[in-house]
């Protein structure tokens, strides 16, 4: 729902009760101090970029290419997000409008690959060429779309070296008081850690949104409803099945079968869904992007993680009694005998209604939702591998697979990024919906381009009104070809920030969200969002006053794609 910081508190909508006590516990917004001695002195940049993501490093690569000063303050150690943290299947769409750094980028993976000491558990030859519509080695472009996550952090930390980047890891927003803004403009923004950097630019490349929220920039969090901007798919769609995410017919949802006093399974809502097309707050489903493998030199077995629940896992035994097998159907193979493991199938890795909470929490409340995000899918791959109870064919298999010892080294092989596929989104002076995805409307003033499924996955686990267990909120639906993504969608109202710009948590409603919402879209968006800083500078103007033609003009240049050849 729209928010503004004055407004925007802390929402549990169904938040499972022992969840809602410990985020309670742990309080609301961190750094609420008063500012530290160490503030009065900040450090002067031309743009500051706030972030650890994709793109946070395309954004300071183009600021420093346009010859001016750029600090990345990271609260993350890893750079790269998701694009280092185990989404090495990149969700391309159309790679015809991939251009700029984000190419660059695939260049850089391809150009890695080609060496032979490249495939250490793997011949080149076996790895075939698989891809989504179009290879995955695409050698008369030059690119490479699938790749390991460490290889995605190696190219992501090269380009900061070659180019010099001042990069501040585990560096946190104050987010009570650490943003000063005078007169509409962001001037400084400090850290927990009592640093401060001053800018004439602000881009926040987060996931969550976190410096737009601070800075008083108006957002949204969860769906909107179908007449908030007339969109078929917005809100509540119980009766959308378009990925095969969903609960065949049947399933009981209850302790003792047929017997509701017995109470619900683990993980199931006793929360009505919604109306059909309502608006709510709730968001789509997180969970780790896994790296795995079956290579027995480079395997780690399934560890059985500390609290470890059995029953937790019960309900994924009423769908294997209806006959379903299709736990494997996302074993997406990177290089070297390797997977991007992603949900799939009704009870799987997303981890659902368990992240409401998570884009309003303080940082600790936080921490405790991914953790409970990593217990589960331990604690998930553990019991697939061990319990008796799974089917022989199931669990024989499963144990086969493990964790790759040779990626996430310094954290027992788990990925460091959790999926924050929806936080916060900008309300900004553009708003992109499916109107815009679908080629119903024109996009004014194309900053870069989507081509991806309108995709979200399920919101909701609950009871139908005939008793039975199903999930709720997962759509696929393709636009009809590549549409052109509206630079008003990365600026806030003018009278909100004038030197301010958001390339991740963008101006969409939560169905086009679930396009825009991708890797190398955030790296051309951050890319875009950097050049129309930097030019703002050189104006001393206002990012809403730059003009367009100007901008266009410089994206063209340096090779971004921003409409489809007539």
């Amino acid at each position: 729902m729209p928010k503004t910081p004055t407004t925007a508190r802390p929402q549990f909508p169904t938040l499972p009760a022992f969840l809602l006590a410990l985020v309670a516990a742990l309080g609301g917004c961190a750094g609420t101090e008063a500012p530290g001695t160490r503030r009065s002195h900040a450090e002067v940049f031309d743009v500051v970029v706030y972030g650890g993501t994709s793109a946070a490093v395309t954004a300071a690569v183009q600021v420093q290419r346009m010859g001016k000063s750029v600090v990345v303050v990271s609260p993350d150690r890893h750079l790269g997000g998701l694009s280092s943290g185990g989404l090495g299947w990149t969700d391309t769409g159309d790679k015809s409008v991939i251009g700029g750094l984000a190419r660059e980028f695939y260049h850089r993976i391809w150009r890695h690959y080609e060496d032979p000491a490249a495939w250490r558990w793997q011949e080149r030859s076996e790895y075939g060429n698989r891809g989504q519509g179009t290879p995955a080695v695409d050698g008369a472009q030059r690119t490479m779309w699938i790749f390991e996550p460490h290889v995605a952090e190696k190219v992501f930390e090269d380009l900061v070296a070659e180019h010099g980047i001042d990069v501040r890891r585990d560096e946190w927003l104050d987010r009570g008081s650490g943003v000063r803004v005078e007169d509409g403009r962001i001037r400084s923004i400090a850290t927990e850690s009592g640093a401060r950097f001053a800018g004439s630019a602000f881009i926040d490349a987060t996931y969550e949104g976190d410096l737009m929220a601070a800075a008083g920039v108006s957002y949204t969090v969860g769906r909107e409803g179908t007449d908030s901007y007339g969109e078929e798919w917005a809100g509540v769609q119980k009766d959308a099945r378009h990925h095969g995410h969903f609960f065949p017919d049947g399933v009981d949802p209850y302790v003792t079968p047929g017997d509701p006093a017995s109470g619900l399974l683990a993980r199931i809502s006793p929360e009505p869904p919604g109306q059909n097309g309502s608006a709510d707050d709730r968001i789509q489903a997180y969970c780790f992007r896994l790296c795995l493998t079956r290579v027995p030199e480079n395997r780690v077995p399934f560890p059985k993680p500390e609290g470890y629940d059995p029953s937790q896992y019960e309900l994924i035994l009423r769908v294997f009694e209806t006959g379903w097998r299709e736990t494997f159907r996302k074993f997406d193979p990177i290089p070297n005998g390797k997977t991007d493991t992603n949900n799939h199938g009704p009870f799987s890795t997303d981890n659902i209604g368990m992240n409401y909470a998570y884009p309003e929490a303080s940082y600790e409340a936080r921490k405790a939702i991914v953790a409970e995000h990593e217990g589960y899918q331990k604690g998930l791959l553990y019991f697939l591998a061990n319990d008796e109870r799974v089917p022989a064919d199931v669990r024989e298999e499963f144990a086969q697979w493990g964790l790759a010892r040779d990626e996430f080294a310094g954290n027992g092989n788990w990925p460091h990024q959790l999926y924050i596929r929806e936080s916060r989104r900008l309300l900004g002076e553009f708003v992109m919906t499916e109107h815009e995805c679908l080629a119903k409307r024109a996009v004014p003033e194309s900053v870069g381009m989507g081509s991806y499924a309108m995709d979200s996955h399920n919101v909701q686990r609950y009871v139908t009104a005939d008793g039975f267990v199903q999930n709720e909120g997962d759509i696929g639906v393709k636009p009809l070809r590549p549409y052109g993504i509206a630079f008003g969608s990365l600026k806030p109202r003018r009278q909100e920030a004038t030197n301010l710009l958001v390339p991740v948590c963008v101006s969409a409603s939560h169905i086009a969200y679930g396009s825009i919402r991708m890797e190398p879209v955030f790296m051309i968006l951050g890319q875009s969002a950097a050049t129309a800083a930097v030019l703002a500078i050189e104006e001393g103007i206002a990012v809403q006053d730059l003009e367009y033609d100007k901008l266009r003009g410089r994206l063209l240049a340096d090779g971004q794609i921003l409409e489809l050849p007539d």
